[in-house]
Protein backbone atom coordinates (compact mmCIF):
# COMPACT_ATOMS: atom_id res chain seq x y z
CA UNK A 1 0.00 0.00 0.00
CA UNK A 2 1.49 3.31 -0.64
CA UNK A 3 3.14 5.24 2.15
CA UNK A 4 0.73 8.31 1.15
CA UNK A 5 -2.95 7.07 1.96
CA UNK A 6 -4.89 10.28 1.52
CA UNK A 7 -4.25 10.00 -2.30
CA UNK A 8 -4.48 6.22 -2.27
CA UNK A 9 -7.78 4.98 -4.00
CA UNK A 10 -7.90 0.91 -4.29
CA UNK A 11 -7.89 -0.08 -7.86
CA UNK A 12 -6.98 3.52 -9.27
CA UNK A 13 -4.28 4.20 -11.91
CA UNK A 14 -5.03 7.93 -11.19
CA UNK A 15 -4.85 8.69 -7.47
CA UNK A 16 -4.45 12.45 -8.63
CA UNK A 17 -8.61 11.99 -8.77
CA UNK A 18 -8.42 11.51 -5.11
CA UNK A 19 -9.53 14.48 -2.75
CA UNK A 20 -6.58 14.10 0.58
CA UNK A 21 -8.24 13.86 3.67
CA UNK A 22 -6.99 17.40 6.02
CA UNK A 23 -3.78 16.45 7.79
CA UNK A 24 -4.09 17.90 11.63
CA UNK A 25 -2.18 21.28 10.74
CA UNK A 26 -5.64 21.98 8.52
CA UNK A 27 -8.24 20.67 11.14
CA UNK A 28 -6.36 23.05 13.73
CA UNK A 29 -6.31 25.87 11.39
CA UNK A 30 -10.19 25.40 10.70
CA UNK A 31 -10.87 25.00 14.55
CA UNK A 32 -9.23 28.99 15.36
CA UNK A 33 -11.54 30.20 12.73
CA UNK A 34 -14.06 32.47 14.38
CA UNK A 35 -16.63 30.52 13.31
CA UNK A 36 -15.60 27.99 16.57
CA UNK A 37 -15.25 30.41 19.07
CA UNK A 38 -16.40 29.47 21.98
CA UNK A 39 -16.63 25.74 20.92
CA UNK A 40 -15.22 23.07 23.26
CA UNK A 41 -13.69 19.81 22.28
CA UNK A 42 -12.61 17.46 24.34
CA UNK A 43 -10.74 15.77 21.35
CA UNK A 44 -7.69 16.51 19.40
CA UNK A 45 -7.13 16.85 15.70
CA UNK A 46 -5.23 13.90 15.73
CA UNK A 47 -7.90 12.19 16.80
CA UNK A 48 -10.07 13.72 13.61
CA UNK A 49 -7.33 13.06 10.74
CA UNK A 50 -6.89 9.40 12.19
CA UNK A 51 -10.93 8.46 12.14
CA UNK A 52 -11.36 10.45 8.61
CA UNK A 53 -9.69 7.73 6.32
CA UNK A 54 -7.55 8.91 3.27
CA UNK A 55 -10.19 9.96 1.42
CA UNK A 56 -12.28 12.96 2.07
CA UNK A 57 -15.74 13.04 0.58
CA UNK A 58 -17.71 15.89 0.14
CA UNK A 59 -21.09 16.92 1.56
CA UNK A 60 -21.97 19.66 -0.57
CA UNK A 61 -25.72 20.66 0.27
CA UNK A 62 -24.85 19.95 4.33
CA UNK A 63 -21.88 22.21 4.07
CA UNK A 64 -23.56 24.82 2.39
CA UNK A 65 -26.78 24.68 4.73
CA UNK A 66 -24.47 24.84 7.82
CA UNK A 67 -22.89 28.01 6.30
CA UNK A 68 -25.36 29.54 5.19
CA UNK A 69 -27.35 28.96 8.95
CA UNK A 70 -24.43 30.25 10.29
CA UNK A 71 -24.48 33.82 8.19
CA UNK A 72 -27.83 34.19 8.81
CA UNK A 73 -27.67 33.63 12.32
CA UNK A 74 -24.81 36.62 12.74
CA UNK A 75 -26.99 38.87 10.07
CA UNK A 76 -30.59 38.14 11.42
CA UNK A 77 -32.50 39.57 14.11
CA UNK A 78 -34.01 35.72 14.08
CA UNK A 79 -34.52 33.36 12.01
CA UNK A 80 -38.06 31.77 11.44
CA UNK A 81 -38.77 28.59 10.35
CA UNK A 82 -41.61 25.86 9.86
CA UNK A 83 -41.54 22.56 10.58
CA UNK A 84 -41.81 20.94 6.80
CA UNK A 85 -43.80 17.65 6.39
CA UNK A 86 -43.19 16.79 2.79
CA UNK A 87 -41.02 17.83 -0.32
CA UNK A 88 -43.14 19.90 -1.91
CA UNK A 89 -44.17 21.37 1.59
CA UNK A 90 -40.63 23.04 1.99
CA UNK A 91 -41.10 24.08 -1.91
CA UNK A 92 -43.64 26.65 -0.32
CA UNK A 93 -41.96 27.46 2.37
CA UNK A 94 -39.33 28.83 0.08
CA UNK A 95 -40.96 30.08 -2.70
CA UNK A 96 -43.23 31.98 -0.01
CA UNK A 97 -39.73 33.67 1.14
CA UNK A 98 -38.91 31.85 4.47
CA UNK A 99 -34.91 31.22 4.50
CA UNK A 100 -34.28 27.72 6.60
CA UNK A 101 -36.76 25.05 7.20
CA UNK A 102 -37.19 23.03 10.33
CA UNK A 103 -37.54 18.93 10.02
CA UNK A 104 -39.58 17.65 13.35
CA UNK A 105 -39.12 13.96 14.48
CA UNK A 106 -42.81 14.15 15.55
CA UNK A 107 -43.83 14.75 12.51
CA UNK A 108 -41.69 12.06 11.24
CA UNK A 109 -43.26 9.78 13.57
CA UNK A 110 -46.67 10.59 12.38
CA UNK A 111 -46.82 10.52 8.85
CA UNK A 112 -43.27 10.33 7.75
CA UNK A 113 -41.36 7.72 8.48
CA UNK A 114 -40.00 4.36 6.76
CA UNK A 115 -41.91 1.88 8.97
CA UNK A 116 -45.37 3.32 6.97
CA UNK A 117 -46.74 3.54 10.59
CA UNK A 118 -48.62 6.48 11.96
CA UNK A 119 -47.08 6.46 15.67
CA UNK A 120 -47.02 9.32 18.62
CA UNK A 121 -43.87 10.89 19.53
CA UNK A 122 -42.33 8.29 21.51
CA UNK A 123 -39.26 6.86 19.59
CA UNK A 124 -40.46 4.13 17.53
CA UNK A 125 -40.29 5.15 14.21
CA UNK A 126 -36.88 3.64 12.55
CA UNK A 127 -34.09 5.75 13.34
CA UNK A 128 -32.89 6.69 9.47
CA UNK A 129 -36.61 8.02 8.86
CA UNK A 130 -35.60 11.60 9.41
CA UNK A 131 -32.80 11.55 7.26
CA UNK A 132 -35.03 10.12 4.52
CA UNK A 133 -37.19 13.75 4.74
CA UNK A 134 -34.22 15.61 5.05
CA UNK A 135 -32.86 13.87 2.20
CA UNK A 136 -36.60 13.61 0.23
CA UNK A 137 -36.77 17.94 1.20
CA UNK A 138 -33.53 18.59 -0.62
CA UNK A 139 -34.37 16.72 -3.67
CA UNK A 140 -37.67 18.57 -3.66
CA UNK A 141 -35.33 22.04 -3.77
CA UNK A 142 -33.37 20.83 -6.30
CA UNK A 143 -35.99 19.74 -8.64
CA UNK A 144 -37.34 23.47 -7.54
CA UNK A 145 -33.53 25.14 -8.92
CA UNK A 146 -33.34 23.40 -11.93
CA UNK A 147 -36.97 24.20 -13.50
CA UNK A 148 -36.34 27.48 -12.68
CA UNK A 149 -32.57 27.34 -13.91
CA UNK A 150 -33.43 25.70 -17.12
CA UNK A 151 -36.13 28.42 -17.28
CA UNK A 152 -33.76 31.36 -17.18
CA UNK A 153 -35.27 32.43 -13.91
CA UNK A 154 -33.99 33.46 -10.83
CA UNK A 155 -34.34 34.85 -6.88
CA UNK A 156 -34.85 32.34 -4.93
CA UNK A 157 -31.95 30.97 -3.26
CA UNK A 158 -33.52 27.25 -3.07
CA UNK A 159 -30.79 25.22 -0.87
CA UNK A 160 -31.91 27.07 2.27
CA UNK A 161 -30.63 25.46 5.45
CA UNK A 162 -32.45 22.15 7.01
CA UNK A 163 -32.08 21.91 10.53
CA UNK A 164 -33.81 18.28 11.90
CA UNK A 165 -34.44 16.40 14.69
CA UNK A 166 -31.92 13.47 16.18
CA UNK A 167 -34.69 12.94 19.22
CA UNK A 168 -32.41 11.45 22.38
CA UNK A 169 -30.20 10.02 19.45
CA UNK A 170 -31.83 6.33 19.30
CA UNK A 171 -29.32 4.60 21.64
CA UNK A 172 -26.31 5.07 22.94
CA UNK A 173 -23.29 7.62 21.70
CA UNK A 174 -22.26 5.22 18.97
CA UNK A 175 -25.68 5.64 17.77
CA UNK A 176 -25.54 9.55 17.93
CA UNK A 177 -22.65 9.46 15.96
CA UNK A 178 -23.72 7.21 13.09
CA UNK A 179 -26.95 9.37 12.84
CA UNK A 180 -25.31 12.26 13.13
CA UNK A 181 -22.84 10.88 9.69
CA UNK A 182 -26.44 9.95 8.10
CA UNK A 183 -27.60 13.37 9.06
CA UNK A 184 -24.72 15.40 6.84
CA UNK A 185 -25.04 12.98 4.30
CA UNK A 186 -28.84 13.73 3.95
CA UNK A 187 -28.07 16.91 3.54
CA UNK A 188 -28.67 18.52 6.88
CA UNK A 189 -27.63 21.84 7.99
CA UNK A 190 -27.46 21.08 11.68
CA UNK A 191 -29.34 18.67 14.07
CA UNK A 192 -30.92 19.11 17.44
CA UNK A 193 -30.88 16.36 20.33
CA UNK A 194 -32.55 16.33 23.74
CA UNK A 195 -31.11 15.48 27.21
CA UNK A 196 -34.16 12.54 27.37
CA UNK A 197 -33.16 8.88 27.98
CA UNK A 198 -33.76 7.21 24.69
CA UNK A 199 -35.70 4.11 25.84
CA UNK A 200 -38.23 6.25 27.50
CA UNK A 201 -37.58 9.49 24.79
CA UNK A 202 -41.54 11.53 25.00
CA UNK A 203 -42.50 14.45 23.09
CA UNK A 204 -41.22 17.28 25.32
CA UNK A 205 -45.02 18.43 25.72
CA UNK A 206 -46.05 14.90 27.37
CA UNK A 207 -45.55 13.49 30.95
CA UNK A 208 -43.43 10.54 31.51
CA UNK A 209 -39.82 12.45 30.43
CA UNK A 210 -36.66 10.90 31.88
CA UNK A 211 -33.77 12.68 31.76
CA UNK A 212 -30.21 11.56 31.48
CA UNK A 213 -27.25 12.38 34.03
CA UNK A 214 -25.82 15.77 32.37
CA UNK A 215 -22.20 14.10 31.82
CA UNK A 216 -23.97 11.84 29.89
CA UNK A 217 -26.18 14.59 27.10
CA UNK A 218 -22.64 16.20 26.79
CA UNK A 219 -20.80 12.91 25.37
CA UNK A 220 -23.94 13.18 23.24
CA UNK A 221 -22.91 16.15 21.68
CA UNK A 222 -19.43 15.31 21.63
CA UNK A 223 -20.48 12.40 19.69
CA UNK A 224 -22.31 14.50 17.49
CA UNK A 225 -19.60 16.85 17.11
CA UNK A 226 -17.02 14.42 16.47
CA UNK A 227 -18.95 12.80 13.79
CA UNK A 228 -19.81 16.43 12.06
CA UNK A 229 -16.17 16.91 12.34
CA UNK A 230 -14.60 13.60 11.01
CA UNK A 231 -17.03 14.35 7.84
CA UNK A 232 -15.67 17.63 7.79
CA UNK A 233 -18.95 19.59 7.83
CA UNK A 234 -19.32 22.72 9.95
CA UNK A 235 -22.91 21.87 10.79
CA UNK A 236 -24.75 23.47 13.57
CA UNK A 237 -25.19 21.18 16.86
CA UNK A 238 -28.49 22.26 18.82
CA UNK A 239 -28.67 21.23 22.43
CA UNK A 240 -31.91 20.87 24.07
CA UNK A 241 -32.79 20.76 27.71
CA UNK A 242 -36.24 19.22 28.65
CA UNK A 243 -35.26 19.66 32.10
CA UNK A 244 -37.90 22.51 33.07
CA UNK A 245 -40.73 20.26 32.81
CA UNK A 246 -38.74 16.49 33.62
CA UNK A 247 -39.60 14.48 36.72
CA UNK A 248 -37.50 11.80 36.36
CA UNK A 249 -33.84 11.04 35.47
CA UNK A 250 -32.33 7.84 35.04
CA UNK A 251 -29.11 8.19 37.65
CA UNK A 252 -27.67 10.29 40.21
CA UNK A 253 -24.08 9.71 39.16
CA UNK A 254 -23.46 13.46 37.98
CA UNK A 255 -22.97 15.21 41.24
CA UNK A 256 -24.19 18.58 39.10
CA UNK A 257 -27.68 17.10 39.06
CA UNK A 258 -27.77 15.95 42.78
CA UNK A 259 -29.71 19.84 44.17
CA UNK A 260 -32.67 18.80 42.47
CA UNK A 261 -32.74 14.98 42.94
CA UNK A 262 -34.87 13.69 45.90
CA UNK A 263 -33.40 10.38 46.36
CA UNK A 264 -36.64 9.08 45.76
CA UNK A 265 -36.75 5.93 42.83
CA UNK A 266 -40.05 4.64 40.73
CA UNK A 267 -40.49 0.92 40.27
CA UNK A 268 -38.17 1.33 36.95
CA UNK A 269 -35.46 2.46 39.03
CA UNK A 270 -35.64 6.20 37.67
CA UNK A 271 -34.96 8.69 40.35
CA UNK A 272 -37.71 11.49 41.05
CA UNK A 273 -35.96 14.84 39.68
CA UNK A 274 -36.99 18.09 40.62
CA UNK A 275 -37.92 19.98 36.99
CA UNK A 276 -37.96 24.15 36.30
CA UNK A 277 -36.36 26.73 35.37
CA UNK A 278 -33.57 26.68 37.72
CA UNK A 279 -33.06 22.95 36.19
CA UNK A 280 -33.11 23.56 32.58
CA UNK A 281 -30.44 27.05 32.98
CA UNK A 282 -28.37 24.75 35.23
CA UNK A 283 -28.15 22.22 32.02
CA UNK A 284 -28.24 24.40 29.35
CA UNK A 285 -24.99 26.15 30.72
CA UNK A 286 -22.98 22.72 31.22
CA UNK A 287 -24.13 22.11 27.74
CA UNK A 288 -23.67 25.50 25.87
CA UNK A 289 -19.92 25.06 25.55
CA UNK A 290 -20.64 22.06 22.85
CA UNK A 291 -23.31 23.21 20.96
CA UNK A 292 -24.02 26.01 18.36
CA UNK A 293 -27.78 27.02 19.88
CA UNK A 294 -29.20 26.22 23.57
CA UNK A 295 -32.98 25.30 23.84
CA UNK A 296 -35.04 24.62 26.51
CA UNK A 297 -38.64 23.07 25.82
CA UNK A 298 -41.03 24.89 27.72
CA UNK A 299 -44.71 24.29 28.75
CA UNK A 300 -46.43 27.60 27.69
CA UNK A 301 -45.42 30.36 25.70
CA UNK A 302 -44.08 32.24 28.56
CA UNK A 303 -41.96 35.27 27.80
CA UNK A 304 -41.04 35.79 31.02
CA UNK A 305 -39.51 32.22 31.70
CA UNK A 306 -38.48 32.87 28.41
CA UNK A 307 -36.23 35.98 29.86
CA UNK A 308 -35.04 34.11 32.79
CA UNK A 309 -33.91 31.27 30.43
CA UNK A 310 -31.71 33.55 28.49
CA UNK A 311 -30.39 35.68 30.95
CA UNK A 312 -29.24 32.43 32.77
CA UNK A 313 -27.40 31.07 30.03
CA UNK A 314 -25.46 34.39 29.11
CA UNK A 315 -24.51 34.93 32.46
CA UNK A 316 -22.19 32.37 31.72
CA UNK A 317 -21.99 32.43 28.39
CA UNK A 318 -22.87 36.45 27.14
CA UNK A 319 -24.00 36.37 23.43
CA UNK A 320 -24.66 32.55 23.29
CA UNK A 321 -27.47 32.12 20.46
CA UNK A 322 -30.82 30.03 21.84
CA UNK A 323 -33.62 28.35 20.09
CA UNK A 324 -37.33 28.53 21.00
CA UNK A 325 -39.84 26.55 19.91
CA UNK A 326 -43.16 28.22 19.05
CA UNK A 327 -45.02 24.81 19.39
CA UNK A 328 -48.71 24.15 18.40
CA UNK A 329 -48.75 22.12 21.74
CA UNK A 330 -49.56 25.83 23.12
CA UNK A 331 -52.78 27.02 23.21
CA UNK A 332 -51.42 30.14 22.04
CA UNK A 333 -55.09 32.80 22.53
CA UNK A 334 -55.35 31.24 25.68
CA UNK A 335 -52.38 33.20 27.29
CA UNK A 336 -51.50 35.92 25.14
CA UNK A 337 -53.21 38.90 23.61
CA UNK A 338 -53.34 39.33 19.79
CA UNK A 339 -50.63 42.08 20.36
CA UNK A 340 -48.94 39.95 22.92
CA UNK A 341 -48.71 36.95 19.86
CA UNK A 342 -47.64 39.87 17.08
CA UNK A 343 -45.02 41.18 19.11
CA UNK A 344 -43.72 37.84 20.80
CA UNK A 345 -41.14 36.39 18.01
CA UNK A 346 -39.01 39.92 17.89
CA UNK A 347 -39.59 40.19 21.98
CA UNK A 348 -37.73 36.72 21.87
CA UNK A 349 -35.01 37.73 19.42
CA UNK A 350 -34.46 40.80 21.93
CA UNK A 351 -33.13 38.07 24.85
CA UNK A 352 -30.83 35.90 22.05
CA UNK A 353 -33.60 33.60 20.49
CA UNK A 354 -31.65 33.57 17.05
CA UNK A 355 -33.69 30.56 15.91
CA UNK A 356 -37.37 30.56 16.34
CA UNK A 357 -39.78 27.64 14.54
CA UNK A 358 -42.79 26.33 14.64
CA UNK A 359 -42.48 22.47 15.03
CA UNK A 360 -45.69 21.06 13.82
CA UNK A 361 -46.12 23.67 10.77
CA UNK A 362 -46.91 20.95 8.40
CA UNK A 363 -49.38 18.00 10.18
CA UNK A 364 -51.17 21.12 11.13
CA UNK A 365 -51.61 22.77 8.08
CA UNK A 366 -52.10 19.32 5.61
CA UNK A 367 -55.11 18.25 8.35
CA UNK A 368 -56.61 21.04 8.55
CA UNK A 369 -56.41 22.04 4.50
CA UNK A 370 -57.74 19.16 3.65
CA UNK A 371 -60.40 18.64 6.46
CA UNK A 372 -61.59 22.15 5.48
CA UNK A 373 -61.52 21.08 1.45
CA UNK A 374 -62.87 18.08 2.03
CA UNK A 375 -66.18 18.49 4.17
CA UNK A 376 -67.14 21.20 2.00
CA UNK A 377 -66.45 19.32 -1.04
CA UNK A 378 -68.52 16.62 1.10
CA UNK A 379 -71.72 19.05 1.22
CA UNK A 380 -71.43 21.19 -1.89
CA UNK A 381 -68.82 19.50 -4.53
CA UNK A 382 -67.33 21.29 -7.85
CA UNK A 383 -67.59 24.44 -6.51
CA UNK A 384 -65.87 23.91 -3.49
CA UNK A 385 -62.98 22.79 -5.25
CA UNK A 386 -63.02 25.66 -7.72
CA UNK A 387 -63.04 27.95 -4.85
CA UNK A 388 -59.46 26.33 -3.89
CA UNK A 389 -58.74 26.95 -7.25
CA UNK A 390 -59.10 30.84 -6.93
CA UNK A 391 -57.39 30.68 -3.93
CA UNK A 392 -54.06 29.32 -6.09
CA UNK A 393 -55.09 32.04 -9.22
CA UNK A 394 -54.97 34.70 -6.38
CA UNK A 395 -51.76 33.30 -4.49
CA UNK A 396 -49.63 33.90 -7.88
CA UNK A 397 -48.85 37.55 -7.83
CA UNK A 398 -47.13 36.20 -4.63
CA UNK A 399 -44.89 33.38 -6.31
CA UNK A 400 -47.39 30.78 -5.90
CA UNK A 401 -46.46 27.88 -8.54
CA UNK A 402 -48.14 24.88 -7.97
CA UNK A 403 -51.26 25.55 -9.56
CA UNK A 404 -49.52 24.57 -13.02
CA UNK A 405 -49.09 21.23 -11.32
CA UNK A 406 -47.31 20.15 -14.42
CA UNK A 407 -45.17 22.59 -14.57
CA UNK A 408 -44.42 22.50 -11.18
CA UNK A 409 -43.30 19.24 -11.01
CA UNK A 410 -40.86 19.33 -13.86
CA UNK A 411 -42.50 18.07 -16.85
CA UNK A 412 -41.31 21.20 -18.94
CA UNK A 413 -37.93 20.38 -17.55
CA UNK A 414 -37.37 17.28 -18.69
CA UNK A 415 -39.30 17.87 -22.17
CA UNK A 416 -35.96 20.02 -22.42
CA UNK A 417 -33.98 16.75 -21.15
CA UNK A 418 -35.39 14.63 -24.05
CA UNK A 419 -35.18 17.76 -26.77
CA UNK A 420 -31.43 17.59 -26.05
CA UNK A 421 -31.19 13.85 -26.29
CA UNK A 422 -33.11 13.90 -29.73
CA UNK A 423 -30.95 16.83 -31.00
CA UNK A 424 -34.28 18.56 -30.86
CA UNK A 425 -36.74 16.37 -32.71
CA UNK A 426 -38.18 14.72 -30.14
CA UNK A 427 -42.25 14.23 -30.97
CA UNK A 428 -43.51 13.31 -28.10
CA UNK A 429 -42.87 16.31 -25.56
CA UNK A 430 -45.58 16.39 -22.94
CA UNK A 431 -46.20 19.69 -22.39
CA UNK A 432 -46.97 21.40 -25.70
CA UNK A 433 -50.14 19.65 -25.78
CA UNK A 434 -51.29 19.43 -22.49
CA UNK A 435 -54.51 20.84 -20.88
CA UNK A 436 -52.26 23.17 -18.79
CA UNK A 437 -50.68 24.65 -21.91
CA UNK A 438 -53.91 25.24 -23.18
CA UNK A 439 -55.92 26.91 -20.07
CA UNK A 440 -53.71 28.35 -17.64
CA UNK A 441 -51.61 31.63 -18.13
CA UNK A 442 -48.18 30.95 -18.42
CA UNK A 443 -46.80 32.41 -15.54
CA UNK A 444 -44.25 35.01 -15.66
CA UNK A 445 -42.02 35.33 -12.95
CA UNK A 446 -41.29 32.49 -10.06
CA UNK A 447 -39.75 34.74 -7.30
CA UNK A 448 -40.84 37.73 -5.87
CA UNK A 449 -39.20 39.64 -3.06
CA UNK A 450 -40.56 38.66 0.39
CA UNK A 451 -42.02 42.10 1.44
CA UNK A 452 -43.77 42.29 -2.25
CA UNK A 453 -44.95 38.53 -1.40
CA UNK A 454 -46.29 39.72 1.81
CA UNK A 455 -48.06 42.61 0.73
CA UNK A 456 -49.70 40.89 -2.60
CA UNK A 457 -51.06 38.07 0.30
CA UNK A 458 -52.13 41.09 2.49
CA UNK A 459 -54.41 42.18 -0.92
Amino acid sequence: MPQNRALYIPGSTRPELARPSLDTRQVEEEWRLGRWKGITRPYTPEAVEKLRGSVRIEHTLSSMGANRFWQLLNSRPYIPALGALTGNQAVQMVQAGLEAIYVSGWQVAADANLSGNTYPDLGLYPSNSGAQIVRRINRALQRADQINHAEGENGAYWYVPIIADGEAGFGGHLNVFELMKEMIEAGAAGVHFEDQLTSEKKCGHLGGKVLVPTSHFIRTLVAARLAADIQGVPSMLVARTDAEAAKLISSDADPRDQPFITGERTTEGHFLFKGGMEAAIARGQAYAPYADLVWCETPTPDLDEARRFAEGIHSAFPGKALAYNCSPSFNWEKHLTPDEIAAFQQKLASFGYKFQFITLAGFHTLNQSMFELASTYAQQGMPAYVRLQKREFQAEKAGYGAVKHQSFVGTGYFDQVAQVISEGESATVAMKDSTEAAQFRRKVEVSVPADQKRQALKE
